[in-house]
C-alpha cells in the first residue's frame, strides 16, 4: 500500500505540474492569444509551413465588384429593357393623341371606266366612258377638347412610365446587391470552414502521433478523425452554396456562366436617423403618385366630353372630262360643327369609371406610403441592432478562438482530453460562422436602408 500511495502521489504531482506548465505557458504568451474584435482575422493553430500549404479556394468565373455588377445588370437585365420600351410606347401614344387635334392632309384619286358614253336624248353627253377625278382633303380641327386633354394625359403617362422604369432598375439593383452580398458571405463561410478543417486535421495528426507513440489511445484518434470528416462535409456544403450564388449572380448579369464577387465593400448610407420624408424620392412612390395624378386628371377633364367640336375642311379637285356639276378644276370648303346632346349614358358611365379608378389609385398610394415609412423605420432600427450584433459576435468569435488555442495547449500538455478540444473546435467554428452571419446582416441592413429611403439606385432614368 505505501508503494501504491507513493505512485498515486507521483501521478498527482505530475498532473498538477502539467496544469501549472500549461497555465504558465498561456500566461507568459499573451501575444499568442489575442481577442480579435474583427471576424476577418484568425489565430491559426498551424505552423507557418502548414498555413502556406493550405490551398486557397479558386473563384469560379470572373470576379467583379458591386459597382461593376450593378452597371452590367442594368445594361442586360430584361426587366430594364422592357421598362425602357414602355417609355418608348408612352411617347408613341403621345404622338397618337396629338394627331387628334392636329391638321391632316389626304389625297384621293378615282379612275372610272364605262362601257360607253352616256348620251341624253338630246344628244348631249352626260358622262364620258373614262373619267379621272383627283382631289386633296385638308382637315383642320379648330375646336377639339377631347384631343387636347388626351394629349395632356398621354404626356403625364410618360412621366409614370419613367418612374416605373426607375422602379424596375431599383428592383434589379436590389436583386444584384443581395446576390452579391450572399456570395461574399458564402466566401467568408468557406474561409471559416476551411480553417476548421485545417484545425481538425492538425488535431487529428497530433492524436494519431500520440496513439502511434503509445501515449494516447485509439478513441482520441477516432474522435479527431470524425471531427475532420464533419468539418470537411460542412466545407463542401459551403462550396456548393457558393456555386449556387455565383450562378445566380451570373444570371442577373446576363452572362452564360458563374460570376464571382470580389472582396467585401463598405455600404455607406449617409442616414443618421430615420427620416420618413425620404420615401418621397423612391421610384415606386413617384410612379404611384403619378398614377394618382393621372387618374384624378382624367376625372377633372371629363368636361371635354360635353364640349362641341368644330372642324374645317378644304378640298381642291380636278376632273377630266368635266361635267355640268363638276368643272375641270375647283375647290370647296366646309365648317362642321358637332354638338353632343345625348349618348345613351356613355359619358356618365365613363365618369363613374374614372372616379373609381382614381379612388383605387389613392388607396394604393396611401397604403404604399404607410409601408414605405414603416420600411424606413424598420431598416434603420435593423441596421442599429445589426451593428450591435456584429460587435458582440466578433467579440464572441475572438474569445472562442482563444478558448480553442487554450484547449489545444492543455491537450498537448496532457492536462485535458480530446473532448475539450473537439468541443472548443465546434464552438469556435459556430462562433465564427455567427460572426460571418452578423457581418452579412450588417451589410444587408445598410442595403435595405438605402433601398427604403430611395437612395438606390442613384441614377434615375431621364
Amino acid at each position: 500500500m505505501p508503494d501504491s500511495g507513493e505512485s498515486y502521489a507521483v501521478r498527482a504531482g505530475a498532473l498538477a505540474l502539467c496544469v501549472f506548465a500549461t497555465s504558465l505557458a498561456v500566461a507568459q504568451s499573451p501575444a499568442d492569444l489575442p481577442v480579435d474584435p474583427a471576424p476577418v482575422k484568425q489565430v491559426s493553430l498551424l505552423s507557418p509551413e502548414q498555413v502556406a500549404a493550405s490551398a486557397p479556394i479558386a473563384p469560379q468565373g470572373e470576379a467583379v465588384n458591386l459597382g461593376q455588377a450593378i452597371d452590367e445588370a442594368l445594361r442586360r437585365e430584361p426587366r430594364v429593357e422592357v421598362a425602357l420600351q414602355e417609355i418608348a410606347r408612352a411617347e408613341a401614344l403621345l404622338g397618337e393623341a396629338r394627331a387628334g387635334w392636329l391638321p391632316t392632309l389626304t389625297g384621293n384619286g378615282v379612275y372610272t371606266r364605262l362601257d360607253h358614253d352616256r348620251i341624253a336624248g338630246t344628244g348631249a353627253r352626260l358622262q364620258a366612258d373614262s373619267v379621272l377625278q383627283l382631289n386633296a382633303n385638308l382637315n383642320v380641327p379648330l375646336v377639339a377638347p377631347r384631343g387636347w386633354v388626351n394629349s395632356k394625359h398621354a404626356k403625364m403617362s410618360i412621366g409614370v412610365a419613367r418612374a416605373a422604369s426607375d422602379e424596375a432598375r431599383r428592383q434589379v439593383v436590389l436583386a444584384v446587391a443581395r446576390t452579391y452580398l450572399s456570395t461574399i458571405a458564402q466566401q467568408r463561410v468557406i474561409e471559416v470552414d476551411q480553417r476548421a478543417v485545417d484545425n481538425a486535421r492538425a488535431h487529428h495528426e497530433f492524436a494519431r502521433q500520440r496513439f502511434a507513440g503509445g501515449i494516447g489511445n485509439e478513441l482520441d484518434e477516432v474522435r479527431a478523425n470524425q471531427e475532420v470528416a464533419l468539418a470537411e462535409a460542412q466545407l463542401e456544403n459551403a462550396r456548393g452554396q457558393l456555386a449556387l450564388s455565383q450562378e445566380a449572380l451570373g444570371v442577373l448579369l446576363g452572362r452564360d456562366g458563374p460570376v464571382d464577387a470580389t472582396a467585401p465593400e463598405s455600404i455607406p448610407t449617409g442616414v443618421e436617423k430615420p427620416a420618413e420624408e425620404m420615401v418621397s424620392t423612391r421610384s415606386d412612390v413617384r410612379a404611384q403618385r403619378g398614377r394618382v395624378e393621372l387618374a384624378e386628371r382624367t376625372v377633372t377633364d371629363t368636361w371635354a366630353d360635353y364640349m362641341p367640336t368644330l372642324n374645317a375642311t378644304f378640298m381642291p379637285f380636278f376632273q377630266d372630262p368635266p361635267t355640268v356639276q363638276y368643272p375641270k378644276t375647283g375647290w370647296q370648303a366646309q365648317l362642321l360643327l358637332s354638338v353632343p346632346f345625348y349618348d345613351g349614358g356613355l359619358r356618365r358611365g365613363q365618369l363613374h369609371e374614372r372616379k373609381a379608378l382614381a379612388a383605387a389609385a389613392r388607396v394604393q398610394f396611401e397604403s404604399l406610403m404607410r409601408a414605405a415609412k414603416s420600411e424606413v423605420r424598420a431598416a434603420f432600427s435593423t441596421m442599429v441592432q445589426a451593428d450591435k450584433s456584429l460587435a458582440a459576435a466578433a467579440r464572441g468569435a475572438g474569445l472562442a478562438r482563444r478558448a480553442l488555442q487554450m484547449a489545444n495547449l492543455a491537450y498537448r500538455a496532457g492536462a485535458t482530453t480530446d473532448i475539450e478540444v473537439i468541443d472548443a473546435e465546434r464552438r469556435s467554428r459556430d462562433a465564427e460562422t455567427s460572426a460571418v452571419q452578423a457581418e452579412d446582416a450588417a451589410r444587408r441592413a445598410r442595403l435595405e436602408l438605402l433601398v427604403s429611403t430611395g437612395q438606390l439606385p442613384d441614377r434615375p432614368t431621364h
